[in-house]
């Protein structure tokens, strides 16, 4: 299980466990974020703010880093890396035998908790470090079933204890529908709220959502360039 990753998202986010929170947070007052030249503002259309975007490459086909249900574009310099998100019975997240063991039940009772979201689970990370932010875009996945994208994200949204104020919208893609959501997450261990958004498409092989953190509100801004390219790029497999 790819562990290290899901835990490391956490930590940068100042929402894992302690010792994450403070190598977040000493991370995050060492740095000095600043957008990339590929999410450089332009022009102002419509209120919103227009922004040029290169594209890094497509995720999602099989032989990418992340093999998906589907397929969208990366934004330049951002780096992706599969995340195995299988929690079981036998899996032992700490190197020691888990039968029997206390300590290896609590370890595989963190790891869910860090690795699935509602009905999905973290699969893929696409990290904006490279590209001189600190945050994430990350790629949910799902058993099929009966459930549409809105009830999907809905669910989604709602397993994310302080997750509130969110307003959903539907969209289409080149022949794909989907629904988005915004919302604020505040977090009760650092008492600030942030803004958040995710997308969610269904696919025969079961649901997608693409979700967008990010340390705090400007981080997440200046980020929405690379989660608008996924967005409007995604298609199904």
């Amino acid at each position: 299980m790819h562990v290290g990753a899901a835990s490391g998202w956490r930590g940068l986010a100042c929402l894992g466990l302690l010792t994450g929170a403070v190598a977040g947070c000493s991370e995050a007052g060492t740095q000095s974020p600043k957008p990339s030249a590929s999410t450089r503002p332009t022009t102002e259309a419509s209120g919103a703010t227009e922004t040029v975007t290169k594209s890094g490459g497509t995720l999602g086909a099989v032989g990418s880093a992340c093999e998906l249900p589907v397929t969208f574009d990366t934004a330049e310099d951002w780096k992706a890396e599969a995340v195995d998100g299988e929690v079981g019975q036998d899996t032992d997240t700490t190197g020691s035998d888990s039968s029997g063991d206390p300590d290896g039940g609590l370890s595989e009772e963190v790891a869910d908790a860090l690795l699935r979201q509602g009905p999905v689970t973290l699969a893929c990370e696409v990290d904006a470090k490279p590209a001189g932010n600190i945050g994430y875009i990350r790629v949910w996945t799902g058993e099929p079933g009966q459930d549409d994208a809105r009830t999907v994200l809905e669910a989604f949204v709602a397993a994310e204890d302080g997750a509130s104020k969110a307003t959903y919208r539907t969209f289409e893609a080149g022949g794909v529908s989907g629904v988005e959501v915004e919302y604020v997450y505040t977090s009760e261990f650092l008492e600030e709220s942030k803004k958040e958004c995710a997308f969610a498409v269904t696919t025969a092989d079961g649901p997608v959502v693409v979700h967008l953190g990010g340390l705090d509100t400007e981080e997440h801004t200046a980020m929405l360039p690379a989660y608008e390219l996924a967005k409007r790029t995604v298609r199904t497999t």
